[in-house]
């Protein structure tokens, strides 16, 4: 038996709590996943899996070879990542989560250019909008809009996404001008489910006094693209991402409500999980990810209009940052 690769196996598994899931991460049988896992527990003499219809759990002994397996398997990439003749041939699978509208707009650009860098490194993006558990996900970079969340993660910011308040100028042209705050609450606001607490929308003016203004929310929906498409329709107004909207306010099929206030920007970070030592892929893909998604995000800034300085395109410094990093437990 290849220990090493069972080893690998079973750590994907406990990571995403399913055989099945961890078998298409591998790129194998879920039949074959399952025969090596039972062949480690038949190897090792003692049971590591408990499982029924509705749970999947650890023994406690699997849980102990899961977490000498990870430490062991994070060694041994280390020590050929050490003496390979070169380091800049990055190998193996990197699985990245994003949320949908910057993980359908800013990523596939920011991937592009890892790709061209790194060849050999096989890529998989994962999109959700609900916070994503690195270690149960199997994830291996997240990147994350707003507040970080609990969990044992290591977490660099990269700088922010802008959001612009926008209506079609048909939409204005047949409901009239918005020329106050307080106009908002009198128009359909449609927009993305938990994008806001409450009808209230966070308003900062050019002088930074933050204000809450009334909206009356119409229409609610769990992705943006629809959301985008309604608005660009003339059925109402709302907040939009600017990687988003920026094609759209550039050729004149939206234009910006209030154009002197700001709706409050979303804080970017890019997170790994809180181990040691990182994979040398993983390393080099964020210190990559850092800059270009800096830049990618500051040209897009720039298209919109407004006043850039926003975001800082970071050195590229991956040691010493990822070594010196913000640990969230």
């Amino acid at each position: 038996m290849n220990l090493l690769e069972a080893m690998r196996i079973y750590v994907r598994v406990v990571e995403r709590e399913s055989i099945s899931g961890a078998a298409r991460d591998l790129n194998i049988g879920q039949p074959a996943a399952s025969e090596r896992i039972e062949r480690l527990e038949k190897y090792l003499g003692c049971r590591l899996l408990l499982r029924s219809a509705r749970a999947f759990n650890c023994t406690p002994e699997g849980v102990s070879f899961y977490e000498h397996s990870k430490r062991i398997l994070h060694a041994v990439e280390q020590a050929v990542a050490e003496v390979s003749n070169d380091g800049q041939e990055l190998k193996g699978t990197v699985r990245i989560a994003a949320p949908h509208c910057f993980g359908e707009t800013i990523v596939p650009q920011a991937l592009t250019l890892v790709r061209a860098t790194y060849p050999q490194l096989d890529l998989e993006l994962v999109l959700n909008d609900r916070i994503v558990d690195l270690v149960t996900e199997g994830v291996d970079i997240s990147f994350r809009l707003g507040q970080l969340g609990e969990g044992a993660f290591i977490a660099r910011q990269l700088g922010q996404v802008g959001r612009v308040l926008v209506a079609a100028p048909g939409y204005l042209s047949r409901h009239g001008a918005i020329t106050e705050p307080s106009d908002l609450v009198k128009h359909p606001f449609i927009r993305v489910q938990g994008m806001f607490g409450t009808d209230q929308l966070p308003l900062r003016h050019v002088a930074s006094v933050v204000e809450s203004v009334p909206i009356r929310t119409a229409i609610r929906m769990s992705h943006w693209r629809p959301m985008y498409e309604m608005i660009l329709s003339g059925a109402g107004i709302g907040v939009l991402e600017e990687p988003a909207c920026v094609d759209a306010l550039a050729e004149g099929r939206l234009v910006r409500i209030l154009p002197e206030f700001e709706v409050l920007p979303f804080d970017l970070n890019v997170l790994i999980q809180a181990q040691r030592p990182v994979p040398p892929r993983v390393r080099m893909m964020v210190a990559m990810l850092r800059k270009c998604t800096s830049e990618i995000l500051e040209r897009v800034h720039e298209n919109c209009g407004e006043v850039t300085g926003r975001f800082e395109v970071l050195p590229d410094d991956d040691v010493a940052a990822l070594l010196k990093p913000t640990l969230r437990a």
